[in-house]
């Protein structure tokens, strides 16, 4: 039995919106791109504890948005990078209800997303089908839908010590009761939490 495991960057108001980059996403005109890497470059040891994983890593799942733009510029990067080879290699999930098969990049499944029942389903076999974790990295849209219909077993949150003021949140009205399974705090502030929902 498989899990689902969102690996999210968030400020310290909430705030998921393009941690990445200035043109990451800049819907609603979010102007404050780049506001994780910014710090996480200047922080090592905060960005091996975000993604120190369990080694189970059995497959990823992303929304459409941020399959493209994330797989496609790590993988479409010449330079050497650690994320390259795991992208190409894990099977990847991608919810779209504009894509088609086949999809740009290798070891990728398409998952319809024009109906949500259809996507609860597929993603709920998927956690039967897998074993070990199904990696969720960005992805907002999807990964509220999943939380809030109780698909997300495990969060890591890497939390930055900014407030942004503005963007998108990454949680959106949605109670959770969450286990503690291990934390990290850096000397240069970043907290990365991992925590396990508590299923009553």
């Amino acid at each position: 039995m498989g899990t689902v495991l969102a690996v999210e960057n968030v400020s310290l108001d909430g705030v998921m919106q393009s941690p990445g980059r200035p043109d990451e996403d800049t819907r609603g005109g979010f102007d404050r791109g780049g506001w994780a890497s910014a710090v996480l470059s200047a922080d090592p040891e905060a960005t091996q504890a975000a993604f120190a994983g369990d080694g189970t890593t059995g497959a990823m799942l992303f929304g459409r948005r941020t399959y493209l733009d994330l797989v496609g510029f790590w993988l479409g990067n010449p330079e050497p990078n650690p994320f390259t080879e795991i992208l190409r290699t894990t099977p990847k999930y991608v919810v779209s209800s504009t894509l088609a098969d086949p999809l740009p990049h290798p070891a990728s499944h398409l998952i319809d997303g024009r109906t949500p029942s259809g996507v609860e389903g597929a993603v709920a076999g998927l956690k039967h089908e897998i074993e070990g974790s199904i990696v969720m990295l960005g992805s907002g849209q999807l990964v509220r839908f999943l939380a809030a219909a109780g698909l997300v077993d495990e969060w890591v949150l890497t939390q930055i010590p900014v407030v942004l003021g503005s963007g998108t949140r990454l949680f959106d009205g949605t109670p959770m009761d969450l286990e503690v399974v291990r934390s990290f705090t850096s000397p240069r502030g970043v907290v990365v939490g991992h925590y396990r929902v508590a299923r009553t």
